[in-house]
This record gives structure tokens, sequence and C-alpha cells, in this order.
């Protein structure tokens, strides 16, 4: 699948790299993810984002992301969910665009010795709310994105990644557009982490390292390289009862 998700990238990136144009940023990223399981089969997701541009200056993007999961086994699940974003304007500019978003999630993970993956495909309906002369207009603009993330954690001082655990952590993503309002940016962005964890009790670790976020613009010619700090909290809890587990 990696083979596949390199040739999306070069067919969608390479033939602009001629005359593109790249705009180096700065941010910081925090964000926080739950996922919550009550019974063998449901649970809820719910994942909140604070971003800033140009290291800690101004506001880059809000986002509360909730989700309802049904777990197929407990490496297999599938999310439905809502996502309410707010995504601030570039400096000068003041009118703020609020997003509505549905996004379907299909969530596989494995642990191995020395090695734990989790991957995701996700399918995002976006409906952007127009903006003209920086201010909100009625309506939205609409476009499908697909995200496939690869979610890579290697334990560094025991065998599997538990309590008390510091692992090395590296993911990729990528996002691909769809839909007929889409003309030059087919490739959305992909986002490169690298970074360590710690892993404070069996649902609980902080991830802290380094990410680009590298986004093609809608002229298709001018691009984002954003060099981020990231700092992302991972909790899962489980309700249910010892029984059933």
């Amino acid at each position: 699948m990696n083979k596949y998700l390199l040739v999306l990238i070069l067919l969608f990136s390479i033939p602009s790299f001629a005359q593109k144009q790249v705009n180096t940023q700065s941010g910081v990223w925090l964000g926080y993810f739950n996922q919550t399981r009550f019974t063998n089969k449901w649970g809820i997701w719910l994942d909140l984002h604070a971003r800033r541009t140009d290291f800690l200056d101004r506001w880059a993007t809000q986002i509360i992301r909730p989700g309802l999961t049904y777990f197929a086994n407990d490496h297999l699940r599938f999310t439905l969910g809502y996502a309410y974003a707010r995504s601030y304007p570039a400096a000068g500019l003041f009118t703020v665009r609020p997003e509505n978003r549905l996004w379907q999630q299909v969530l596989w993970t494995s642990r191995q010795k020395r090695l734990q993956t989790q991957q995701w495909i996700r399918v995002e309906e976006r409906f952007n709310r127009k903006i003209a002369n920086d201010a909100l207009r009625d309506g939205y603009n609409f476009n499908f994105r697909f995200r496939y993330l690869l979610n890579l954690m290697v334990p560094l001082n025991r065998d599997f990644i538990e309590a008390n655990t510091l692992f090395f952590a590296f993911n990729d993503e990528i996002h691909i557009n769809a839909g007929k309002q889409i003309t030059y940016n087919l490739f959305d962005q992909n986002r490169l982490f690298f970074g360590l964890g710690y892993q404070f009790t069996k649902g609980l670790n902080l991830q802290v390292g380094y990410m680009n976020q590298f986004q093609q613009l809608p002229s298709g010619n001018h691009f984002n390289s954003n060099h981020v700090l990231r700092v992302f909290a991972f909790h899962n809890l489980d309700f249910r009862r010892k029984a059933d587990k």
C-alpha cells in the first residue's frame, strides 16, 4: 500500500514543481485524542485541536471532532462522526471561516515485539463557508477529502508499549481532495511526523516532536511548507466489565 501512496504523491505534486512557489511557515499544534469503549462493540471518539501559526503569534485552526465507534474486534474499528472547525485568515485579514465536516473512518492496529502500528483510512465531506472581500457570504464550498495514515511506534526501554515506556513515534498522513470544486489541488497535503512518546499508563501517552505539513493550495502551483512543533496526548478509556474483556 505504501508504494501506491508514494505514486499518488508524485502524480499530484511533481507536475507543478517546475513553477511552484513555496511559502515557509512555522507553527505549534496541540491535540487531545480520546477513544472510550463502553461495551465489546460500542464506544465514542473525540479529538480536540488548537493550532497556532508563526510559531505562537496567532491562531490558525481550532477543531472539535466527536464520533461513534463500532468495534469489530480489538484491532479493527469503524467510526462515524461530525467535526466543526474554525480556520483563521492570513495576517492582515479578519474573517474566520467556519467549516462543518462529516467523516467516516476505518482504523486497524497491530502489536508485535518492538513495534506497534496503527493505520486509518478516513473520508470527509467538507462544507466550508464562502468568503469574499474578507466577509462571510451565504452558502458553502463543498468537497470530499480522503486521508490515509500510517503510524509506527517503537518501544525503547521495553519489548512492548505499556505503562512507563519511552518510545519513538513516526507517522505520515496523505490527504487527497475530490469534488466538482477541486480543480488544481487534487493533492491536498502530506503530514510527516517523528518524535518521542511516553506511555504513562495503559491508556495514556504523550507524543512530542517535529511535523512537516506540505500543502498544495487551490491555485495548484503555490504550496505551504509548515514546520510544526506538535504535542499530542492520546487517552484511551475502557468501561467494560472485567467479565466482558
